[in-house]
């Protein structure tokens, strides 16, 4: 596929892999409109880390509606507009759903889910970027973000490992790339 064939390419991986990086750079040599993934002001997210329990719909739904409502702009946007490259992807959220919330919190949110995301425009290309867990824990601290301050290592360690769910949601997209952070990436 060219890149004159695409209209929305998603950039995805594990927290702190260099998505926004990546997506950037994409954007500026493609001429493309930049989707940012809107993390910082998520009002729950700091208090998330401390607390995962008793904060974890919250700030699931909150990702979750902000995202839809990113993505659904495609939607309204003109055909002849530019590719579009985003550093996130709202199908990834059920990843984040499935690895914090309770039984009952989760059957909750694949409702709204299916609700808000069923018309969500599916991207011509993902951009599945990897690295080991050591490297992702250098990179979050390097970026010294308050609200990842209190994360838990295994935490992301469970979510690095949580990749398959490409596999079972590749209705979502057409083609999927995954790239090793290490071979291929090296702009720390």
């Amino acid at each position: 596929m060219k890149i004159s064939d695409m209209s929305y390419v998603v950039v995805e991986g594990p927290i702190g892999v260099g998505k926004t990086t990546l997506a950037n750079k994409l954007a500026l040599e493609w001429d493309a409109e930049l989707l940012l993934e809107k993390v910082e002001n998520n009002p729950f997210l700091e208090k998330f880390y401390d607390n995962p329990e008793q904060l974890a719909l919250a700030t699931q739904l909150y990702f979750l509606l902000i995202r839809s409502r990113q993505i659904q702009a495609i939607n309204q946007q003109s055909i002849f507009s530019n590719i579009r490259v985003s550093d996130f992807m709202p199908q990834k959220d059920r990843l984040f759903a499935q690895n914090n919330l309770t039984k009952d919190e989760l059957d909750l949110y694949e409702q709204i889910y299916a609700y808000l995301t069923s018309s969500l425009p599916s991207p011509d290309l993902v951009i599945y970027l990897q690295a080991p867990t050591s490297i992702l824990i250098n990179r979050i601290k390097k970026r010294n973000r308050i609200f990842e301050k209190s994360m838990d290592i295994e935490y992301l360690e469970k979510l690095n490992k949580s990749t398959d769910f490409h596999q079972k949601d590749r209705i979502y997209y057409h083609q999927i790339s995954f790239f090793d952070y290490l071979k291929f990436f090296c702009w720390d």
